[in-house]
């Protein structure tokens, strides 16, 4: 049973891995590159929460999904405390991907805490 708990916390993390590389290929992609206070914050932040995925995927640690819940919450607000709200892209792609990183970070910490709920 352990080991279906940690494929599933790997999962997770190949989820959180795959969020952070749209995120940093999302200003390019989308089209907001030009847009300085977004694209530096989906590069910076799809950084981190790629290191953050990779460090999950190597050996798990509650700790890491809590950042991953943290930067997926700044995700969400960024637009408002960069004001980049009027870049409707820019916004939507900050605030989907942040509820995304969330939820399966989220998700994560949950399966960790209640071990039970797989059985």
């Amino acid at each position: 049973m352990a080991n279906t708990l940690m494929e599933g916390k790997k999962s997770q993390d190949w989820l959180n891995l795959v969020l952070a590389i749209c995120l940093f290929i999302s200003p390019w992609i989308i089209g907001f590159a030009a847009a300085t206070a977004p694209a530096w914050n989906a590069w910076i932040v799809g950084v981190v929460l790629g290191v953050m995925a990779l460090a999950t995927l190597a050996a798990f640690a509650e700790w890491e999904e809590w950042v991953n819940v943290v930067l997926g919450l700044w995700l969400i607000v960024s637009p408002w405390f960069l004001d980049f709200m009027a870049n409707g892209y820019a916004m939507a792609t900050h605030v989907i991907l942040g509820v995304l990183v969330v939820a399966v970070s989220g998700w994560a910490v949950w399966d960790f805490r209640h071990p039970h709920a797989h059985a």
